[in-house]
């Protein structure tokens, strides 16, 4: 068996809050963790959803992008949306 290739293999400090608020439809489940990683952008799991996207305030700001990411109708998205934009 050949030796295998690593593109990188670090060990990183990280922050991680789980929040879990009702909306109208849908509970959101997540955990929002924070490292010196993807240029101030924070990792946020749905864990109810098991998805998850890395996001910072121009995700936030891009049609479309979290109803992509996490599978959600646009009244869902909203108010997940509204939420991030407490925290990024």
């Amino acid at each position: 068996m050949s030796e295998r290739f690593f593109l990188y293999d670090d060990t990183v400090e990280t922050k991680t809050r789980f929040v879990s608020f009702m909306g109208e439809n849908q509970r959101f489940d997540l955990a929002i963790i924070q490292s010196d990683r993807y240029y101030g952008k924070q990792i946020v799991l749905d864990i109810q959803g098991n998805r998850f996207a890395i996001i910072g305030e121009d995700d936030l700001k891009e049609p479309g992008y979290i109803e992509f990411a996490y599978k959600l109708n646009e009244e869902d998205a909203e108010e997940l949306r509204d939420f991030l934009y407490q925290i990024v």
